[in-house]
């Protein structure tokens, strides 16, 4: 097996998924229906509020911040350390689900961009992008969705003791709906950490005019790849965990962001440290220095 490896090889971190609720989908893996309501019994109709709604995800709010909370679990603004250590175990919660249930899935946008500096997330960034095939989508949708995961890890970012977290996979009631539309549904499923509310985009891509376009896959916010670019996906490391990114990688990214995102080392308020291979927030680089 080829393992492509980011500008910093990276050592992989224990992962143990456990299950609880017996259900059909493969062992280790705890999941059940989510929104319990006081009872204890799935909150049907919070669902099917959620999937009668013109726009079926909620966030509290529009700008960097607010806009990167699911409504239904956000509770409070998570600090900087915090939000980095919530977002490391929720991609490597991911990844692990996924590959262990044999799952394609690859990393996006400006996921793929922090693993092609050093193969783990942006500090920055409150996107957490991966992308699926139209195939996989239906799949999810009609065997997976509205499944909650538990996952623990033997230590977190910020401590040396052994960490548990449930995540909500929740694919949109308009998966089906393979155009951009009015533009309130173009991200299809998200993994959601029930206890921040902070999650990752799920987005399909479909070739949606194989007719005139053959070849050319785009998801429903019109990013758009030819099917050579993406595959065969090159298997990598992120954040500690086996991962997948596109063949043309360098490609991909370079049309989404230009040159200047593979060479600028100063950027939201960050400093990239050759030496530690890390981006560094300035006032800390400053002290070191």
């Amino acid at each position: 097996m080829r393992i492509l490896l980011p500008l910093a090889t990276l050592v992989s971190t224990s992962v143990i998924l456990t299950r609880a609720t017996p259900i059909a989908i493969p062992s280790e893996i705890d999941s059940s229906v989510y929104d319990l309501n006081e009872a204890g019994e799935p909150d049907w109709a919070a669902i099917k509020l959620y999937e009668d709604s013109k726009k079926y995800f909620h966030e509290p709010g529009s700008d960097d911040l607010l806009g990167h909370y699911d409504t239904r679990y956000f509770g409070e603004l998570l600090s900087y350390e915090r939000k980095r250590d919530t977002q490391v175990h929720m991609m490597r919660a991911y990844l692990e689900v996924f590959q262990h249930m044999g799952i394609e899935t690859w990393i996006a946008h400006g996921t793929l961009l922090g693993w092609w500096w050093n193969g783990k997330m942006l500090p920055w960034d409150w996107d957490i992008d991966t992308q699926i095939s139209e195939s996989t989508l239906e799949y999810l949708a009609k065997n997976l969705n509205h499944t909650l995961h538990t996952y623990t890890a033997a230590s977190s970012t910020l401590h040396n003791d052994p960490v548990t977290r449930s995540y909500l996979l929740d694919v949109n009631a308009h998966w089906e709906e393979r155009e951009r539309g009015d533009g309130f549904n173009i991200i299809d499923a998200r993994w959601i950490d029930v206890h921040s509310g902070l999650y990752i985009d799920i987005t399909a891509v479909s070739e949606t005019n194989p007719d005139v376009l053959p070849g050319l896959l785009s998801c429903k916010n019109l990013h758009r790849y030819q099917v050579k670019d993406l595959y065969p996906m090159r298997e990598t490391m992120y954040e500690g965990v086996l991962a997948k990114v596109p063949y043309n990688y360098d490609l991909v990214l370079v049309e989404e962001y230009h040159e200047d995102a593979l060479v600028r080392t100063e950027f939201e308020g960050h400093v990239w440290d050759a030496t530690k291979k890390e981006w560094v927030k300035q006032q800390e680089s400053r002290a070191e220095s």
